[in-house]
């Protein structure tokens, strides 16, 4: 069989985009997250941070209009920004040898990815509740932006794993989809758009500023980049196991306010038989017992397995999709 030249290129650009990924899975590991004057997630929030003091009205406001045309204008900025200089530098980076291009990607794509950072904050608070609750809450409150002062430590525990769930999703497999089907600029945008959320993406006031209106845009485009992705987290977590099926599932995820961060949750709960909630806004998993202390290692294992599963079949895809070019 004669394989064209067309279908070999293609198989040349999955094999680098593969092995980006590998490479970039592996400099996590190793070495975590950069120095935050390199990281460009850290260089995003600054401009966020920067632009939002300026679109986001002090105290309560009855403003509507201008506050949604501010903030949808300053993300469409910052997203083209990020969008292009990701494109610009990936475009670059095809212009060199397989092995400099594979080993670029996978640099620069790095900090678009953080599972290391988050196991290692997640099971911080479980070694933190080991010393005290308070201990355990003042580890917690690095994580989420919930009030802990008054949670227990079944709660504080129940919000660690929580964590761990949604941003699986948020920091690895939403990267690692859009990666696949835009490249750089794709994580690069993904990253930009949650990290907005994460910003801005709030009812009423924060820090003393209205976001009802200046976030709403970035909350909706959030929403709509984490749709797929989060769905495929949560069966990344939930079909490696054995327990109650996709209806459970979907049924569990639809308890939270969120259209996509209770499917990751759900599927966590329904993985380990644990219960998980937000005190006064949502239960998960109801019948399941309190987390215990060795749940929380137990999610951080389902955490990598899934994250090891995402990059094969992030693989996968993309020599699914080089060998359907074939002609």
């Amino acid at each position: 069989m004669t394989v064209s030249a067309s279908t070999l290129d293609a198989l040349r650009m999955a094999g680098t985009m593969s092995a980006a990924l590998w490479i970039a899975l592996l400099i996590d590991h190793v070495f975590g997250e950069p120095p935050a004057r390199w990281h460009p997630v850290v260089w995003i929030g600054h401009y966020l941070g920067w632009v939002g003091r300026r679109i986001a009205p002090m105290g309560a406001s009855t403003a509507r209009a201008l506050p949604f045309a501010g903030g949808a204008l300053a993300w469409c900025v910052g997203a083209a920004v990020v969008g292009g200089v990701a494109f610009g530098i990936e475009r670059a980076l095809w212009m060199l040898p397989f092995w400099a291009t594979a080993l670029g990607l996978g640099l620069l794509l790095k900090p678009l990815l953080a599972w290391r950072m988050l196991r290692t904050e997640v099971m911080a608070v479980e070694a933190a509740l080991g010393v005290s609750l308070e201990a355990g809450r003042a580890q917690l409150a690095r994580l989420v932006s919930r009030d802990v002062r008054a949670l227990s430590a079944a709660e504080v525990r129940e919000s660690a794993i929580e964590s761990l769930a949604e941003n699986l999703n948020d920091s690895v497999v939403a990267p690692l989809f859009w990666f696949v089907l835009l490249g750089l600029p794709g994580a690069a945008l993904y990253r930009f758009a949650n990290t907005a959320d994460a910003m801005w993406g709030y009812l009423g006031l924060r820090n003393g500023r209205d976001w009802t209106w200046a976030g709403k845009w970035a909350a909706r485009a959030d929403d709509l980049l984490s749709w797929g992705p989060a769905r495929i987290t949560a069966l990344l977590l939930h079909g490696l196991a054995r327990h109650p099926g996709w209806r459970a599932l979907r049924r569990e995820a639809r308890r939270t306010p969120s259209p996509n961060s209770g499917w990751p949750m759900a599927a966590m709960a329904l993985r380990l038989g644990v219960r998980l909630g937000k005190p006064g806004v949502y239960v998960l998993n109801a019948d399941g017992r309190l987390p215990q202390s060795v749940d929380t290692p137990r999610a951080a294992r389902a955490g990598g397995r899934a994250v090891r599963a995402a990059v094969a079949l992030a693989t996968l895809a993309f020599f699914l999709g080089a060998w359907a070019v074939r002609g």
